[in-house]
């Protein structure tokens, strides 16, 4: 079966402050801006080089063949086939991206939310909607966490459900993850069909 994302869209990544105890911590992810899925998240206490290129680490990890292919296709086609990357101004993410990705994709940096207005090509709203709807979820918790641990465990989850279980509304009632070509027959009760997956295949699921 096929468990590898196939990336169809722009990948946007951004950060969402997350307390705990009273702390700043970030919630690092990163969303296809057309099928939706999030090949990476990284919850962490702080944005250092090591940390964002741990947190971009996972998309190479899981999507550097096609990365490559799309690279070479120019090669052969003479067209700009490079997956595209895009972020705010912060300059970790930056690092990162060329310690992992240079010259095989390319980034748009320094995009902010609204930029259309300042005659930019891409925004990042894919990343800061799904952002939003973690931070609206926080919010009617009412409470901040309690332990690093749990917060981890919890955004982890949320994540996972994002792409395998929850159908998008955006991409005709599919996950992301099936949108993504990830095909594992979860059937209707796709929770407890992930559940039961990964049970028998023992291949962790993020």
């Amino acid at each position: 079966e096929h468990v590898l994302p196939t990336i169809k869209g722009r990948i946007h990544f951004d950060e969402k402050y997350v307390k705990v105890n009273g702390e700043h911590n970030f919630d690092l992810n990163a969303i296809d801006s057309k099928t939706k899925f999030v090949p990476a998240h990284t919850f962490t206490d702080e944005r250092n080089r090591k940390k964002c290129t741990e947190f971009l680490s996972q998309i190479k990890k899981t999507c550097y063949n096609q990365i490559l292919t799309n690279y070479y296709l120019e090669k052969y086609t003479g067209i700009d086939e490079r997956i595209i990357f895009v972020c705010d101004g912060f300059e970790n993410y930056k690092n990162a991206f060329n310690k992992l990705f240079y010259r095989v994709a390319k980034l748009q940096f320094g995009v902010p939310i609204a930029c259309k207005k300042y005659g930019l090509e891409h925004n990042n709203n894919p990343i800061e909607r799904y952002n939003g709807k973690i931070k609206d979820r926080l919010n009617a918790m009412r409470s901040q966490f309690k332990s690093f641990d749990y917060a981890t465990s919890f955004l982890n989850l949320r994540r996972i459900i994002n792409n395998f279980v929850n159908p998008h509304q955006q991409l005709e009632g599919k996950t992301p993850a099936e949108k993504a070509w990830i095909e594992l027959e979860l059937g209707r009760d796709k929770l407890l069909g992930l559940i039961r997956y990964v049970a028998k295949t023992r291949i962790p699921i993020s």
